[in-house]
């Protein structure tokens, strides 16, 4: 909190400084016994009629009375550097999209729409990453347009959390009513731990998701569009590990090599014989085939409610490094 040189707590940020990364101070209106203030980081989003609104890393807004402020500043833009490789979340956001590819996309000035028949919003969505080139009420009617056009809901995917990210955009979404439907986070390490935690031995590797590999992945009942999505990418690689015969796969995987990236996902295994190090093994497999084609850093999403998968990651040396969310036009339903 912004202290001055008498001590007191004070209020040093403005309607000016809407768009700026802030701390705030307020007097707490939870009821929890004990507590007096209550803190908040995040982008101010909004100042109007007496009313601040701060949209936090995770994405969530939050509402403050601007009469029970106590103490506020402007922080740097930038959060402290976190663990993992240097870089920003426009080259995460390419080096993501270039890994689940959409089988159709137009570009709407910065924007891009991508479409893929419904497969997976990440390959149905908008992704806004600088100026549609239209005001934003004109952009938002003609993403709607686009996908409605196609028969499918339309997405916007934003992100939060990170330099460069969309907290604006979110609140303006929110507040034109847009729905958002999920959230989760894009964490990043590097790559030579993870291919150090275990040995390759028992994990076949592959350029192609065979019939074996299929049957213990998560989405049941693939199509041709879901299968290109699911072999799209610059260097795409399966990890497989044998289960008993005729039964599926005791663990998979599935790597992108992107550059300097490595992206993983689809890493499953069989209830039954969870914590037995397979899901490990199958990422250091991957990660030394990555490791052999160039790359040095290692990314992926994991779902904020799910603490194993986090609890795993954590441990190889993986750390958040900004949220992203899809929000759903108003009015559409659930799709």
């Amino acid at each position: 909190m912004e202290i001055s040189a008498t001590g007191r707590l004070e209020v040093r940020i403005t309607t000016a400084d809407v768009g700026k990364r802030v701390s705030v101070r307020r007097l707490d209106d939870t009821g929890v016994a004990g507590e007096k203030f209550t803190d908040t980081v995040g982008v101010l989003t909004s100042w109007n009629d007496g009313v601040l609104l701060i949209t936090r890393k995770d994405g969530e807004s939050v509402r403050i009375a601007e009469s029970s402020l106590v103490a506020g500043k402007v922080i740097p833009a930038a959060p402290a550097r976190r663990r993992g490789p240097a870089t920003s979340y426009e080259e995460l956001a390419h080096v993501c999209t270039r890994a689940w590819q959409p089988l159709e996309s137009e570009r709407l000035g910065e924007w891009e729409l991508r479409a893929s028949a419904g497969f997976t919003r990440r390959a149905n969505s908008a992704l806004p990453l600088g100026d549609p080139g239209l005001p934003l009420g004109e952009a938002l009617t003609a993403v709607r347009g686009w996908y409605g056009g196609r028969g499918l809901p339309a997405y916007v995917q934003t992100a939060t959390g990170a330099e460069g990210t969309q907290e604006l955009l979110c609140a303006e979404l929110e507040r034109r009513g847009w729905v958002r439907e999920v959230s989760a986070e894009l964490w990043i390490g590097g790559l030579a731990p993870v291919a150090d935690l275990a040995e390759p031995a028992g994990v076949a590797l592959s350029l192609r998701a065979d019939e074996a590999w299929l049957a213990r992945y998560q989405r049941k009942g693939m199509s041709e569009v879901a299968l290109k999505v699911l072999h799209s990418g610059p260097s795409v690689w399966f990890a497989t590990v044998p289960g008993p015969a005729g039964e599926p796969p005791a663990a998979i995987g599935r790597c992108v090599v992107d550059g300097r990236w490595a992206g993983f996902g689809a890493v499953e295994v069989d209830p039954a014989r969870r914590r037995q190090g397979l899901a490990t093994a199958v990422m250091a497999a991957l990660a030394q085939r990555a490791l052999d084609e160039g790359a040095s850093a290692a990314w992926l999403q994991v779902e904020t409610d799910n603490a194993a998968a986090r609890t795993l990651y954590a441990g190889m040396g993986f750390a958040a490094h900004h949220a992203y969310h899809h929000y759903r036009e108003p009015g559409s339903g659930k799709a």
